[in-house]
């Protein structure tokens, strides 16, 4: 099969990130255990999936961007759910996002400064996301592990930031 010379402008794998926008909007708005539930599971189905789907049937430029922000838009929404409930306090919210925010602000900087990169999935990165998920649903099941699955989100964060600001480095010494 010939290469396609055009980018794919938008992609499968792109629906697939755009429908976590709704389901972060879905789960601030419903508050039965089961709507919440299917919420993640669909939220974490996308998550996972666009990935794959990217890999088999092709990317976009737009899914490079697209992915990202849909990701922090739901861990934002979902998690300022967990903090008005109550079920966790400011800072341990602020540490399970911690990865997210700090990401956040270092894409803002060297994009301000033109040295915005790609920086590829890491397994310490995929290690949160799914921690993330993990406990949303110790808060939509009501468990006794929030709180425990919180920290240890905030401490695979740690090492995450640690590891992607390594790799970030040494990206910038090879280019320069």
């Amino acid at each position: 099969m010939p290469a396609n010379p055009l980018p794919i402008r938008f992609s499968s794998a792109d629906a697939l990130s755009l429908l976590r926008i709704p389901v972060a909007v879905a789960f601030v708005l419903f508050q039965g255990m089961e709507v919440r539930l299917f919420l993640l599971l669909l939220a974490a189905a996308s998550d996972f999936g666009d990935g794959w789907v990217a890999r088999r049937f092709g990317a976009s430029r737009v899914g490079a961007v697209l992915d990202p922000v849909a990701d922090k838009l739901f861990m934002a929404a979902a998690f300022g759910v967990v903090l008005f409930s109550g079920a966790l306090t400011w800072y341990e919210v602020v540490i399970v996002l911690i990865r997210d925010l700090v990401a956040s602000v270092a894409v803002f900087i060297t994009m301000g400064k033109g040295r915005g990169r790609s920086v590829p999935a890491r397994l310490g990165g995929k290690a949160v996301t799914l921690l993330q998920l993990l406990t949303l649903l110790a808060f939509i099941l009501g468990s006794p592990h929030l709180q425990p699955l919180a920290w240890a989100t905030g401490a695979v964060s740690l090492y995450a930031l640690w590891d992607y600001n390594r790799l970030f480095y040494r990206t910038l010494e090879t280019n320069d």
